[in-house]
């Protein structure tokens, strides 16, 4: 493996532990983000960008800031 993938690898567990978290908390097992985080979570494609809330860094929205409307 190299050191990208690896890096990436780790990367989409972080995201996986933050996602499970979230749905956890919000008890939304059975909504949209949830199936689109099976989905995810699921397949080989790494996305940088999956997290539902926006990263800038170490700062930014936090997942009980977000509106979740959209979640049906």
């Amino acid at each position: 493996m190299t050191d990208r993938t690896v890096a990436e690898l780790r990367q989409k567990i972080a995201q996986a532990r933050d996602v499970i978290a979230h749905l956890m908390d919000k008890a939304a097992f059975n909504g949209a983000e949830a199936h689109r985080a099976l989905d995810y979570f699921g397949g080989d494609a790494f996305d940088r960008n999956f997290l539902p809330w926006p990263q800038h860094g170490a700062e930014g929205l936090r997942p009980e800031e977000l509106n979740a409307a959209n979640d049906d």
